[in-house]
Formats: C-alpha cells, sequence, structure tokens
C-alpha cells in the first residue's frame, strides 16, 4: 500500500485506557487499513490490505 500517512485519520480503539498505554490506532485508507503505535507514532506503521483487515476482524469477532 502507499499512501501518504500523514493524512490519514488515526483513532483509538473506544476500549482504550484514558492512561494512553498499550494502545494502536488505526486508519482507513482506500488500500486498507494502518496500524500505529499510539505511544511512538514516528515508528513505521503496519500496512494491511483490506481483505486481510476483513480476515482479522471477522476472526476476533469470533474469537
Amino acid at each position: 500500500m502507499n499512501s501518504g500517512t500523514t493524512e490519514l485519520a488515526w483513532f483509538k480503539s473506544s476500549y482504550s485506557g484514558s492512561e494512553g498505554d498499550s494502545c494502536v490506532e488505526v486508519a482507513a485508507a482506500e488500500q486498507g487499513v494502518y496500524v500505529r503505535d499510539s505511544k511512538d507514532v514516528t515508528r513505521p506503521h503496519l500496512a494491511i490490505g483490506c481483505e486481510e483487515w476483513s480476515r482479522f476482524t471477522g476472526f476476533v469477532a469470533n474469537a
């Protein structure tokens, strides 16, 4: 996936605590989803294709 990650709208899960520790943020793009560490947003992002993200969220929902 190739997208300028600075233009993405990042968000944390509503299940994240208010302390901000141990959280990840996600941002949706046309090509898929980006995931980053909310404690250090300067680190590289993980890019996941739409199909892979769908399989992952389906697995988590059924776990």
